[in-house]
Parts: structure tokens; sequence; C-alpha cells
């Protein structure tokens, strides 16, 4: 017990005093995550859009892949980046395996279909609703998407906050292609794994207590994102 006792007030005392090696890797851990989320609501949002308002062959296998995709396996998108960006790999070229790089491309294949298949739900709701009242003034279905988009955005911030969240906890992808390299590719997650496994629970605990501020955080963004969109509806 008093070993317990003992690794949580090491935890406690590295994120009071800052502890350089903590900040820099939450530092790492929020830089992915955050540029994973940007580039997959660059492409999720008007992709989700599309696939809500224009009718085309196959789009029912579309949708149903949009969903089973949102279970994607974190090792198995480790694995395929893995391939794909190894010295064997048609893009070992780049040389992107162990950056942070890569991690931020197995994070955007993960958060992705996610972020699409909220914004095509949401889209489809707004689009069944509105229709005629926006066919009626001239707007199509490609010139209903910005529109469409920007009344969505509450709902549409709650899927990218669940997006967040499901690359800051990612673990089995990142340590793949990022490799877990010190001062490098080291996040949150790994580092918990990697300290764990040693026997060095005082950063592990601080990194863990972090991880846990900050999913109660995203949890409460999204909770306070659906509170203010119920307020200005009613």
């Amino acid at each position: 017990m008093d070993y317990l006792v003992e690794a949580f007030r090491a935890a406690f005392d590295l994120i009071v005093a800052l502890d350089a090696d903590l900040v820099e890797i939450v530092g790492l851990s929020l830089r992915v995550s955050l540029s994973a989320v940007l580039i997959a609501a660059a492409i999720g949002l008007p992709l989700g859009a599309a696939v809500a308002l224009f009718d085309f062959p196959g789009r029912s296998a579309v949708i149903v892949t949009l969903n089973a995709l949102m279970g994607l396996p974190p090792v198995v998108v480790g694995l395929i980046v893995y391939l794909f960006l190894s010295r064997a790999g048609p893009l070992g070229v780049l040389g992107l395996l162990f950056t942070p790089t890569a991690m931020i491309v197995a994070q955007v294949i993960l958060v992705l279909p996610i972020v699409a298949a909220l914004a095509r739900q949401a889209i489809e709701d707004l689009w069944a609703e509105y229709r005629e009242q926006l066919v009626s003034l001239g707007a199509g279905p490609l010139r209903a998407i910005p529109t469409l988009l920007w009344d969505a955005r509450a709902t549409l911030v709650t899927a990218l906050l669940a997006g967040f969240g499901r690359a800051s906890a990612e673990v089995g992808a990142v340590m793949i292609v990022g490799g877990n390299i010190d001062h490098v590719t080291r996040v949150m997650t790994t580092t918990i794994a990697l300290e764990t496994s040693k026997g060095d629970l005082a950063l592990a605990l601080g990194l863990g207590i972090v991880l846990l501020l900050l999913t109660f955080a995203i949890n409460g963004a999204a909770e306070g994102v659906r509170r203010f969109a119920r307020a200005r509806m009613a």
C-alpha cells in the first residue's frame, strides 16, 4: 500500500513541477492527435456530406463501409501503414516510418471514418428536414453542403471531439509506426505502456492522470456543445 501511495505522490510531483519529459510527451501527443483530427475533418466532413446528399451507385455500400470502419482495430491500421512506409513498401522512399508524421497518418485513418460517418448522419437528417426549402431557394445538393455543414456545426464539433478522444487514447498503431523512440515519437499512451513494463510507475501514473483529465475534458466539452445546441434550438 505504501508503494502505491509513494507512486501516486511522485506522479503528482511530476505534474505540479511540470517535469520536462512529461511536458514533452504530452505536447507531442497533443500535436499528433490534433493534427490528425484537423486532417480527418478536412477530408471527412465534406465526404460525409457528399455521401448524405448525393445518390450514386453503391451508396449503401459506402455507408455500411464507413460505419464498419469506425471500429477499425488500431493494430491492423498500424500494420498497414507500416507496410506502406517501410523501406520495402511503396512509400518507403519518403522515409516517414518512425516519425511523428507516420503516427499522424495512422491516426487520420482511425479518425476519418468516425468523422465522415457522424457527419453523414447529421447532414442526412438536416437534408430530410430542409430539402424542400433549400431546393425552392435554388440550392441543390452541392450548393447545400456549406449551409448544412454550418447548421450542423454543434453535432459536428461533437464528432470531432469523439475523433480526438479516439486518437489521443490510441496506442497500438502509433507504437507500430512510431517505434516509441525517446524524444522523437514517444507519446502518452506508449510511454505508459513502456514505463509500466519497466516498473517505473511515477511517470506512467503522471501521464495516466493527464490522459484521464484530458478524457474528462473532451467529454465535458462534448456535453457542453450538446447543451448549447439544445438551448439554441429551444
